[in-house]
Formats: structure tokens, sequence, C-alpha cells
């Protein structure tokens, strides 16, 4: 039997509009993400790093007719546009909030008014001040992050304050870095990492029985090495940075308790 749609109102989620006649090559040398070559009604995935190369803020793109709306972490919205501010200098930009909601529709492959999510088909489209479509299951969030977790697609809520590169994070193979483009802001350790091939760490979910260990605890081997770290989660399963050269056929515990590495199909790492 096929689920019928589902339909939540991301509340964490806030927008920010980016206009004026140099929107365009602003952000391109700020984001992870490609932006000369979008078109309008395009949404991409990507980020923005700092100096070194960790995640400060992840975010959508979504092209408009006289500019571009970032989709990013409501309680983050304020920071970045007064770093978006910073770098304007004398680029012809405007930085505003922008009050429309966010959302996300699963479970269906189109809808008027929504946008397929450029990470993972199956993660379902995303809308910006969208309402439910007829027919649609209305949900919470917590439903939708549940849903994003059962596909291995790891969140904010895993990302840490500016501790983590973003092909721990998977950024590349969820479409979020284009190494083609040309120079943003973190561009040379990330294109180091990705150039070298070997990547240690990477966020992979977690299976086990009962409620989620807590944050930060640790994932062991049978000889008590150090397999990773538990991020984000819920009863069954969570999100781990794990060390990709201890768990390969290692038998895995947290707090003793016995869990197990599931690789999402989509997942090359």
């Amino acid at each position: 039997m096929t689920a019928s749609p589902a339909y939540a109102l991301l509340e964490s989620r806030a927008l920010i509009s980016v206009t004026g006649p140099d929107w365009r090559s602003f952000l391109q040398g700020l984001l992870t993400q490609d932006v000369d070559t979008m078109t309008v009604g395009d949404l991409r995935f990507g980020a923005l790093l700092n100096a070194q190369g960790r995640l400060l803020y992840d975010l959508f793109v979504l092209e408009e007719q006289n500019g571009a709306l970032l989709d990013v972490a409501a309680e983050k919205r304020e920071a970045l546009i007064v770093r978006l501010s910073m770098y304007r200098l004398r680029a012809k930009v405007e930085i505003a909030a922008d009050e429309r909601t966010v959302s996300a529709l699963w479970n269906t492959d189109a809808a008027d008014g929504f946008i397929a999510d450029p990470r993972l088909s199956a993660l379902g489209l995303r809308g910006y001040g969208a309402a439910a479509p007829a027919g649609a299951t209305v949900l919470d969030e917590a439903a939708y992050d549940a849903h994003r977790l059962s596909l291995g697609v790891p969140g904010p809520a895993d990302w840490g304050e500016e501790k983590t590169y973003p092909i721990e994070a998977n950024f590349d193979l969820l479409h979020g870095i284009d190494f083609q483009k040309g120079c943003f802001i973190g561009q040379e350790t990330t294109s180091r990492m990705k150039r070298r091939g070997q990547i240690r760490n990477r966020m992979l979910p977690l299976a086990f029985d009962g409620p989620a260990p807590a944050q930060g605890a640790e994932v062991l081997t049978a000889d008590d090495l150090r397999g990773g770290e538990v991020l984000s989660g819920h009863d069954g399963r969570a999100m781990a940075t794990v060390r990709l050269d201890r768990i390969e056929g290692a038998d895995l515990t947290v707090d003793g308790r016995p869990v197990r590495i599931e690789r999402p199909a989509w997942f090359e790492g």
C-alpha cells in the first residue's frame, strides 16, 4: 500500500533574501555551491564554511526572479545575516530576513509550489510559503527528521560549532559541494581532502535497540578502540561520526549496548 504524501512545517528553518545586481557574484565567491549556473526555480544545497574549511552554516539556495532565497537554520539566521553583511563590502546586494515558511513534503514526486530536495530524491520536496496540498497528511517536524534519519542523511544537529568538515558530513555525496566552480571560503582544505581521497571520518547512521545514546557517547570496537561518536538520534536510530578504518566488519558497542552501522544505498564513502 502506497503511503499518502506527508507534509511538515520546518520551524527550525528560516529564510534570507539576497537581491541586487551583484547577488550572484556575491554568493558565488562565498558558498560551496555553484550559483553561476543556476536559473530561476533551481534549488541547490550547499554551505558557508570558515577559513579553515569547517562548517559554519548549511543552506539551500533557491534562485528567484530578482535574486536568491537562502534556506538556513532559524536559530542562526540573524548571525548569518550579520556575517553576509560583513562580506558585502562594495557589492551591490541587499540582505534581509524573509518571513515565508519552510516546509517539507515527502512520499510524492511532485506537487505545485514544491521543489525537489537536491540532496536525495527520496527526501522528497521543499516548499517556501507553500501550504499542505490536498490529501497530504500533516505531521510535525519530528516526523520529517525521522524520515531524513531513516535515509541516513545527517542534519544541522550533527554539525556542531565549527568542528565538522563538510566532507565528513557527506556534503560531497549529497550534492552540497561543487568542486569545479571557482574559489569559495574554505576551498583549499575542502579540495585537498577530496583530492587525497583518504577521508578518515564520515557520518553514518547507527541502529540499535531502545532509546538513543547520549550525544557524544563513544562508539567502541571489541578491542575498545574508539570507532566514533554518537550525534543526534531517537529510539532505534542515530547519526554518528565514525572512523571508517576501524568500523569495517567490527563488532561495535555504545555504553555496552551492541550497535551496527547501516550504510545508506547512496553512500559511496
